[in-house]
């Protein structure tokens, strides 16, 4: 006789995430107005009590769910092993690419970001995932440059970072909405063409390949 597999507890923290994804898939699907308890609950496969249980209400389990599209969004890559010049590469390439840059992440952005501007929890949500993005990228903007010897104050640090961040959210937007308008790796190439040009270096080791284009330096002025 086959024995029956033994009855599992799963830890809540799991359980809460594995809710939020099931949520993540229906929103992706059926946008924010289809994200019932009784929705998800089928997506999970699960009870909608189950749902009620971990989650107050769908107002808080939508917040942990936008929390999770941010973090997915706002790849910040923590692992620096390489160069300065490979890991600000790097961090590029990785939020333009996939597992970043994919048709369900455009649906998942599409379907938040109208509720942001009224929405303060939401709101709070998305300036966190935006500052903590920016700010990882403005460290690896300015160990980039100190590599090259160039010493930048906070001000220009800043500024490169926004314009860097703006450029790289733009790109993403049309890979998605308009992707087929584009060779492969084309937005890529782009993105760090602009970097280089931003900056005034090449990712190119010094001597090698440095590129000729004029700098468009961003200033303090």
């Amino acid at each position: 006789m086959t024995k029956a597999p033994a009855w599992r507890r799963i830890p809540e923290a799991q359980r809460r995430g594995d809710l939020v994804e099931a949520a993540l898939d229906v929103i992706a699907q059926s946008g924010l107005q289809g994200a019932t308890f009784r929705e998800i609950a089928k997506q999970a496969g699960v009870a909608p009590g189950l749902i009620a249980h971990h989650f107050e209400s769908k107002e808080i389990l939508l917040q942990e769910a936008y929390r999770r599209v941010v973090s997915v969004l706002t790849f910040t890559d923590e692992e620096e092993a390489g160069s300065a010049a490979e890991n600000l590469r790097r961090f590029i390439v990785a939020n333009l690419t996939e597992p970043v840059s994919n048709n369900r992440n455009l649906a998942l952005w599409s379907a938040f970001i109208s509720q942001v501007s009224h929405n303060p929890t939401l709101a709070g949500i998305h300036c966190e995932g935006y500052l903590a993005f920016r700010n990882k990228l403005q460290r690896l903007i300015v160990a980039f440059l100190a590599a090259r010897g160039k010493e930048i104050d906070e001000t220009r640090a800043h500024r490169l970072a926004v314009a860097i961040n703006a450029l790289m959210d733009g790109l993403w937007l049309e890979g998605r909405l308009a992707g087929g308008l584009f060779e492969e790796n084309e937005l890529v190439t782009v993105a760090l063409s602009s970097v280089e040009a931003l900056t005034g270096e090449s990712f190119a080791p010094p001597g090698e390949g440095e590129n000729d284009m004029p700098a468009r330096m961003i200033d303090g002025e």
